[in-house]
């Protein structure tokens, strides 16, 4: 009985010297911890400040509406900014002006263009020579018969080559003498023929026939 109770409490002391040694490792490793702990906490505020800067400064540079904000947070990267905007607006007036410019020459070309197309087109008029009218008014007046618009220009046609002579031209002449009683109109069934009315302008001058001497 006497060994046991002295075999006991030497392994009841080794136990408690061990419970200490851990208890105090366990104490200097909370310790240990406990630093890291608050300096990693430390560094993560700090972290968060400055997101929160970044963060502030990348909207006041994003935004177009806040340049005095943008100004303040980066005062040296603005200018370069402004230096980089001013000149595009000016290139784009110098390429807007000058494509006004070519629509404006190509639109005088095209013109001038039309214009001598549009007198190539048109016949030129005859430097000398009778015109239209006296053309027609001598044509009736050598004439025994009434001959219609179509007779008219075919026969003035065919003598004079050297003249383009259109149908409705002729008829709108031949009706201008009419209406200056110069020529008269019969109709028969659809047709419309003119007849002179008096001998006048080169119809006048048509040679007549001389009575015989004797």
């Amino acid at each position: 009985m006497s060994d046991t109770q002295p075999e006991f409490a030497g392994v009841q002391d080794r136990y408690a010297a061990r419970v200490a040694a851990d208890l105090e490792t366990n104490r200097k490793e909370q310790e240990r911890v406990g630093a890291d702990v608050a300096a990693l906490q430390q560094q993560l505020h700090a972290l968060e400040n400055d997101h929160a800067v970044l963060l502030n400064m990348q909207q006041a540079l994003s935004s177009p509406t806040t340049p005095a904000a943008a100004t303040k947070a980066t005062p040296h990267k603005k200018a370069p900014a402004r230096k980089e905007v001013v000149p595009a607006p000016r290139a784009g007036t110098k390429t807007s002006g000058a494509a006004r410019a070519k629509k404006a020459t190509a639109a005088k070309d095209k013109t001038a263009q039309g214009a001598s197309k549009a007198a190539a087109k048109k016949p030129a008029a005859p430097a000398t020579g009778p015109t239209l009218v006296e053309l027609v008014e001598g044509h009736l007046g050598r004439q025994s018969e009434p001959r219609s618009a179509a007779e008219i220009t075919t026969a003035l046609a065919q003598a004079h080559p050297e003249r383009t002579i259109k149908t409705t031209v002729v008829r709108t002449t031949v009706e201008g003498l009419v209406a200056k009683h110069r020529a008269q109109r019969t109709k028969q069934g659809s047709s419309v023929f003119y007849t002179a009315t008096a001998p006048t302008g080169q119809a006048a001058a048509a040679p007549q026939p001389e009575p015989s001497a004797g």
